[in-house]
């Protein structure tokens, strides 16, 4: 089950996102997939996550936040930061959307060109050929 996706009393819109993120903890660092992101938290993905309640120290790009860790479960985590990053700071972790573009469908080859010479004979061929398929037409 997705835990980002339940219905929770959060206080901040979470973002949803699939970046390369560090937790340190206990003198070390782990390498986690950050699920979503808001000002006061975000969710991770990754393997020997540390355990509820460990201080930690999130880390994306030149961004390092301490925090600790709410919950486990099934290879993902909830952190909680200990002070709301601004608005600022998580915009800029969270990509803008690719705009949506409407497919233009076309047919290929059809255009106002006029026939050449060869053309207009090849057309002309097969007008005849297709009237001599058909007798009695």
């Amino acid at each position: 089950m997705d835990e980002s996706s339940k219905v929770q009393n959060r206080r901040e819109r979470r973002s949803n996102v699939l970046m390369a993120a560090a937790l340190e903890y206990s003198g070390r660092s782990l390498a986690v997939k950050m699920r979503n992101l808001s000002s006061d938290g975000a969710l991770v993905e990754g393997d020997n996550l540390p355990i509820e309640g460990a201080e930690i120290v999130f880390r994306r790009q030149e961004l390092a936040v301490p925090g600790r860790v709410v919950w486990v479960r099934a290879g993902r985590a909830g952190l909680s930061f200990a002070e709301p990053l601004t608005p600022e700071a998580v915009l800029r972790h969270v990509p803008t959307p690719k705009p949506r573009v409407l497919p233009e469908f076309r047919r290929p080859g059809l255009g106002n060109r006029t026939l050449s010479a060869e053309e207009k004979m090849l057309g002309e061929q097969w007008i005849c050929r297709a009237g001599a398929d058909r007798p009695g037409e």
